[in-house]
């Protein structure tokens, strides 16, 4: 497989989600370096769940929408449904994002909540409607097929739960406080959609750019029910059942997960491209820290015993280890494998065979690169420990190591976006 063997979506789709996740993440650097008192508060602060949805929604999910679009084609070998359709996605992601950013910053729990939840879920709904039509048309179904579809599910389910919790703040209809619905909702946003849609298109990408061949895609089969079954069971158990056995559902999703490590692991030792870059080093790293979150969800889960001051201290690391974590990592690292060829196909392309044309590699610093992932894992490891254990020094070395990673990323995106117009 390679990205060339597809009709590529219009680049006014998919240009404009890497525009918008970089500003973004930069939006988020800016905000976690003037809010590190947020991150010693309780999870349930409104600058810490501004800090989250800037994360999941302009940042993670942007990019990933805008590089499913383009990467859908070559992973199905099939054409995207509808490039309208993901147009009006963007609109109304964005719009959603926006205006819940501001709804959290300043605690508007009326309209403008309610508007941004609906915003979010409609665009959900849309991105479903188009991956749907979209896997439909393949001949071959593949079980990254069913990691891709079944992460839009769950995304569908984590925007409902989110749009129930938002108007249950001004129409009180839920049993339950919001911090047990707010649980439901993080793990499904976590487990459902972030992780199982980067196994399926993890599972594709790593091993083309790795030129790796004869894979253990059986780990993969395994992976993908273990995952889904524990998720199932958590839900269910979490909304009605309450039994003590909720860490045994996060085992059977953490054993999916280093099944998918175990199989990244195979794909790296029968690579027949020895010398790894920047992009793809640091694509490799968040692999391996998807492993952290897994040891920490145990670390915190109420069997435990500890001060529940250092509990909701840990429950911040745990989050930060996913959303800062392997997710940010992954993004980071994965722009530069994807972005550079996407910019290529639409400006370079028509003229090979006509004139001298760069490599997609050409069109980025690989430089910048090795400067941006030094500063992002120095930031990630301070703000973790420094999140951890309280200190002031920490927070403030960590979060102004992540803005620095912010400003190399968007210097570097915007570089190639301006290449691609």
């Amino acid at each position: 497989m390679n990205l060339l063997t597809a009709k590529p979506t219009p680049k006014v789709v998919v240009l404009p989600h890497f525009a918008f996740a970089a500003l973004s993440f930069l939006f988020l650097a800016v905000l976690l370096f003037f809010s590190k008192e947020a991150l010693v508060a309780h999870y349930f602060h409104p600058k810490l769940l501004t800090l989250t949805h800037v994360a999941v929604l302009g940042w993670a999910t942007m990019v990933i929408f805008g590089s499913l679009y383009q990467l859908l084609p070559v992973i199905l070998q099939v054409p995207l449904y509808s490039a309208r359709l993901a147009l009006f996605t963007f609109g109304f992601l964005a719009a959603g994002t926006l205006l819940l950013s501001y709804a959290f910053w300043t605690f508007s729990v009326g309209l403008p909540l309610h508007l941004a939840a609906c915003f979010l879920v409609i665009a959900f709904l849309l991105f479903n409607l188009n991956l749907f039509q979209t896997t439909r048309q393949t001949k071959t179904w593949s079980v990254e097929a069913d990691f891709i579809l079944t992460s839009g599910l769950w995304l569908l389910i984590t925007g409902i739960i989110g749009l129930l919790m938002a108007f249950n703040f001004s129409y009180p209809f839920l049993k339950e406080s919001h911090l047990h619905y707010l649980k439901l909702h993080a793990h499904v946003g976590m487990a459902g959609w972030f992780l199982l849609l980067i196994i399926g298109v993890g599972s594709k990408l790593l091993p083309m750019f790795l030129l790796t061949h004869k894979l253990p895609v059986n780990l993969l089969s395994w992976s993908y029910y273990l995952i889904n079954l524990g998720l199932l069971l958590f839900s269910v158990d979490h909304l009605f059942l309450h039994t003590p056995y909720q860490v045994v559902y996060g085992l059977a999703i953490g054993t999916g997960m280093f099944l998918f490590i175990i199989f990244v692991v195979v794909a790296y030792r029968r690579r027949l491209r020895k010398k790894v870059d920047a992009g793809m080093q640091l694509s490799l790293i968040a692999v391996v820290l998807m492993a952290l979150p897994v040891v920490l969800v145990v670390a915190v889960s109420e069997p435990v015993i500890m001060p529940e001051k250092t509990r909701l201290q840990w429950y911040l690391v745990y989050g930060i280890s996913i959303f800062l974590g392997f997710i940010s990592a992954l993004i980071l690292g994965q722009t530069y494998k994807t972005l550079p060829f996407i910019v290529w196909m639409h400006r370079y392309q028509h003229l090979v065979g006509k004139q001298p044309v760069p490599q997609p590699k050409d069109l980025y610093s690989e430089r910048w690169v090795q400067w941006q992932n030094i500063s992002y894992l120095l930031g990630f490891i301070s703000l973790l420990a420094g999140v951890a254990w309280a200190q002031p020094i920490l927070l403030h070395t960590g979060s102004g190591l992540f803005l620095l990673t912010a400003i190399i990323y968007n210097i570097n995106v915007f570089k190639l976006l301006g290449k691609g117009l």
